[in-house]
């Protein structure tokens, strides 16, 4: 919003310091104040020792843009002569901020991996996260509210459920964002693409409450339900946001012990049943979904069912660390009866349909990690440069230069390596990606928390007692230090995955180097 066209002179301005008409100016834009007073957060006295005066200094060293703009209604004018130096974004805006974007998106820095499709599909994305994703994800997150049916209601008419899933036989046909580009192009540089952008939200409970039960379970379905119109049904029901759907492998008693499953499935007499009974805990989305796809073991091994919700399906909330609008869920099946026909893949076999998106689920985790790390990072070398202590920037200080270097390398890093894999993603089948990506996969997801851990660590150093504070400037960088813990746990713990990278490495060790 364009400030009011009327102007004064700084000598105008200086008369304006009683509590009947209160006035400042804050980067050449005058703001009456008189009516704000009583309201200001920080106290009328504050505001009282800037009256008259010009207090762009002593603004930018407590608050960011943001807040004058939910403020405009009170400016009245600008300063005769000046005009404003800050550069406010916009929606869709990239990032000026050295680092705050990926070198790709950055002018000067060119990518052998990126074409005119990924530019066109991350401007839209990024609008789209801007203008309608970022005020929900908020509003959730501060109230534990689950994300809305508007809201998925939209993204289903956008693609985005669709391009949740990556690439495949799901996207043919389907067009994203109203065109700007066709599903039958999308390649896991769009994946990742999007990944990054929807992770823009730093809410990291909407997140996951963010259909994330979908992207980890619908794959299942799609590639191992043995009845197509079935198949058809239940992807249709879940792509169009009217149904939903969540992975329900984890126990109390089995959590990475995939193979120690206590949740049974045992056929009627007639064979036409499953008679499932157990509880699941932790199921991200378990509070609101429809469809349960369910591990299960039958007899003395394990096997899929995709359980609807019904008759003897329960589900309570589980209080985290997060807020509550993922949906976690404790999930109990006492004696529910699952047609036959809703297993998934084979009797028995059930361990190969429950790894099988593995590959894809962590690295997804992979790119909100690191796009995550980077908006900390952007964060924090606005707040460094910004930040006056000592009379002097924080930046200016060699002690935070040492810091921000770190975490801008490890984030570079980091980006870097996800790029070579995704190439490789590109380049393989899934046979191939299932023998030479699970080990490195594994072992960048370790890596990519290990960086958060010591990025969250050396930005709340930085940011001192603002980022340890749930609300203004800080809450970025106190938000990422309570939750960036979910990344290493999720998915695979980091000791689990770190010793997958070396089994698989140890298997195609050479016999020759013995």
């Amino acid at each position: 919003m364009a400030p009011p066209a009327e102007t004064f002179t700084r000598d105008e301005v200086r008369e304006h310091t009683s509590e009947d008409s209160l006035w400042c100016i804050i980067d050449s834009i005058v703001y009456d104040l008189t009516d704000f007073v009583m309201a200001h957060p920080g106290g009328e006295a504050v505001l009282h020792q800037v009256a008259g005066q010009d207090a762009t200094t002593a603004f930018y060293n407590l608050h960011r843009q943001e807040v004058l703009k939910k403020y405009a209604d009170l400016a009245v004018g600008t300063v005769k002569g000046e005009t404003p130096q800050i550069v406010v974004p916009q929606p869709g805006d990239l990032s000026a901020v050295p680092y705050a974007e990926p070198l790709w998106l950055t002018p000067a820095f060119k990518s052998p991996y990126y074409n005119d499709s990924h530019r066109a599909l991350q401007r839209a994305a990024r609008l789209f996260v801007d203008e309608h994703l970022i005020p929900e994800a908020q509003e959730c997150e501060a109230t534990g509210r689950y994300i809305s049916q508007a809201m998925i209601d939209r993204m289903a008419r956008e693609g985005i459920l669709h391009m949740r899933l990556g690439p495949g036989q799901h996207m043919h046909g389907v067009s994203l964002f109203g065109g700007v580009m066709p599903g039958e192009q999308f390649d896991y540089f769009h994946d990742l693409i999007i990944g990054q952008e929807f992770s823009r939200t730093m809410q990291r409970g909407f997140q996951d409450g963010n259909m994330a039960g979908m992207t980890i379970g619908l794959t299942c379905v799609l590639n191992f339900a043995r009845d197509e119109a079935w198949k058809k049904q239940i992807a249709d029901e879940v792509f169009s946001g009217k149904k939903k759907l969540c992975l329900a492998i984890t126990e109390a008693f089995a959590g990475s012990d995939v193979a120690g499953l206590r949740t049974t499935a045992e056929k009627t007499p007639d064979g036409k049943h499953y008679v499932v009974n157990g509880t699941k805990k932790w199921i991200t989305n378990g509070c609101w979904s429809d469809y349960f796809v369910t591990g299960v073991r039958t007899g003395d091994r394990l096997s899929v069912l995709l359980i609807p919700r019904g008759e003897g399906v329960e589900t309570k909330p589980i209080k985290t660390s997060y807020s509550p609008a993922a949906g976690t869920a404790y999930v109990t099946f006492d004696n529910v009866k699952v047609p036959v026909e809703n297993l998934l893949g084979e009797e028995g076999k059930g361990t190969h349909v429950i790894l099988s998106n593995f590959n894809h689920e962590r690295w997804m985790m992979c790119t909100a990690t690191v796009r995550s790390m980077r908006t900390i990072v952007e964060e924090c070398l606005k707040w460094s440069n910004q930040r006056l202590v000592f009379g002097q920037r924080l930046i200016d200080q060699a002690v935070i230069r040492h810091r921000l270097a770190k975490m801008i390398a490890l984030v570079e890093s980091h980006q870097a390596w996800l790029e070579s894999i995704t190439y490789q993603m590109c380049h393989m089948p899934y046979k191939q990606q299932a023998q030479h990506l699970a080990g490195p996969i594994g072992l960048l997801k370790m890596s990519c928390t290990r960086a958060a851990h010591e990025i969250a660590d050396e930005s709340v150093q930085i940011w001192g007692g603002r980022g340890l504070t749930q609300t203004g400037m800080g809450k970025h960088i106190e938000i990422f230090n309570r939750t960036y813990k979910f990344d290493s746990i999720l998915g695979g713990s980091e000791e689990i995955l770190g010793d997958l990278g070396v089994r698989q490495a140890m298997r195609n060790f050479p016999k020759s180097m013995l």
